[in-house]
């Protein structure tokens, strides 16, 4: 920790950690605020969550690719200040709309405005991560993105654990929260514009229909050809296939889950979104004790067995999650397995990146990992709005349990299937040596 710290010295770091906590807790507690919001207007609709999460999802598509590129031409803190100004202002409409036409009818004027928003977090997101090296070299390059991301992790927990709870109280309800939240982003701005770093700007100048057609080639590009990408990796190398099938797994059982578990959460507990919130703040500090437990004993393992066994025991505390919440309606029951179910899913990821790491060629990676994260996109997506649509019709206790059975069944076939060709090549090594 007192390394860490040392980081925190410099001035201008200083200032970015503490902007990116800040705006990081504000991009959570919107997310509260927003599922408050459809929640109030629509009680008990999984169909409505899942369009605002289709909202927050598509940028990382459609945008996502653009805002790398032309975050690599513009100033990082200009285009940090300017994002979360926007995003502040963006919040405030979404109340000043509401203000004016109390019944949110039509609603997809939010909708766009959420849309807009979650656009500009894409630029965010990449200058934030490009400016550390500029602000911090050598060994604590390493420490400021550990604390970065170790603390990133953190706001968004409290982001989503308070957030919850400011929402439900009735003094201060979905707007008043809206309100604090736009103020999460000025203040933000405020202390990213305190860095003193001169940045060398890139000269290039484009007219505005080069920026068009550029933008536009981008986007016809960005989905398709990371699909291409990752296809192309999938039929190379027989582990990208393993590792793309697991996460695929992996991804549409969230994205099946999501908007059902908030609605299961939502009924079974009787609170809009302060049990969710405090839910997901549990599920955020499992998967940090995971990540914790898992990096010092992980090595001793196998990578395969480990995402096979962590599949089996997600399974198992979704399932115990569904049937004992659903039967005792206890928050402490729920608060309990969902710490242990963020804690025993974390091994997925890690595990998964490594043997990325591990396969493919360092100037590969990019493309690999821009590949896998528009198929887990994809695949959640698509299995949030099946499982949105089918909760109209079927209680979202059975869609969260045959969730959670297929977690165990997936796992199990894979654990039987490892150790099986594990047993095949020694035997073949025995038979070698004779």
């Amino acid at each position: 920790m007192a390394k860490l710290r040392e980081v925190l010295k410099e001035p201008n770091f200083l200032f970015l950690w503490l902007g990116q906590i800040i705006s990081q807790f504000g991009d959570k507690f919107a997310m509260m605020a927003l599922v408050g919001l459809v929640s109030q207007r629509t009680p008990g609709s999984a169909y409505e969550l899942a369009k605002l999460f289709i909202f927050v999802i598509i940028p990382v598509f459609v945008i996502g690719p653009v805002a790398g590129v032309y975050c690599d031409r513009w100033s990082k803190k200009w285009t940090m200040i300017i994002s979360d100004l926007i995003r502040g202002l963006l919040i405030f409409s979404i109340v000043l709309y509401w203000v004016c036409v109390p019944a949110l009818k039509p609603v997809f004027p939010v909708y766009i405005i959420v849309f807009i928003m979650f656009s500009v977090t894409r630029f965010f997101i990449p200058a934030k991560m490009s400016i550390v090296p500029k602000l911090v070299t050598g060994d604590n390059l390493l420490k400021a993105n550990s604390l970065m991301h170790t603390t990133g992790m953190i706001a968004s927990a409290l982001g989503f654990g308070l957030g919850g709870i400011i929402v439900s109280l009735p003094s201060i309800g979905v707007k008043g929260a809206l309100v604090i939240d736009g103020f999460t982003f000025f203040i933000s701005a405020l202390l990213v514009s305190f860095i003193k770093k001169r940045e060398v700007i890139s000269e290039a100048r484009e007219s505005i229909r080069e920026i068009g057609r550029n933008v536009k080639e981008i986007i016809r590009q960005s989905v398709f050809v990371e699909i291409k990408h990752g296809i192309k990796h999938i039929i190379a190398h027989r582990k990208m296939r393993f590792v793309i099938s697991l996460l695929f797994i992996l991804a549409s059982g969230i994205g099946a889950s999501q908007v059902v578990v908030i609605v299961f959460i939502q009924n079974t507990l009787a609170s809009i979104t302060r049990d969710l919130g405090l839910l997901i703040m549990f599920f955020g500090i499992g998967l940090f004790c995971g990540a914790l437990v898992y990096g010092k004993i992980g090595e001793r393992l196998s990578k395969v067995k480990a995402i096979f066994l962590s599949l089996i025991l997600g399974g198992i505390f979704l399932v115990q999650f569904v049937i004992m919440v659903g039967a005792l309606e206890n928050f402490f029951m729920a608060a309990m397995i969902t710490f242990f179910f963020g804690a025993v899913v974390s091994p997925i990821i890690i595990s998964s990146n490594t043997i990325v790491h591990e396969l493919i060629p360092e100037e590969a990676h990019g493309r690999v990992f821009s590949s896998l994260e528009a198929v887990i996109h994809l695949a959640y997506l698509v299995f949030m709005l099946l499982s949105a649509a089918l909760a109209e019709f079927v209680n979202s206790f059975y869609i969260l349990l045959t969730v959670g059975l297929v977690f165990v069944l997936a796992g199990v076939l894979g654990m039987r299937r490892t150790i099986v060709k594990e047993k095949i090549a020694q035997m073949s090594g025995q038979l070698n040596i004779q």
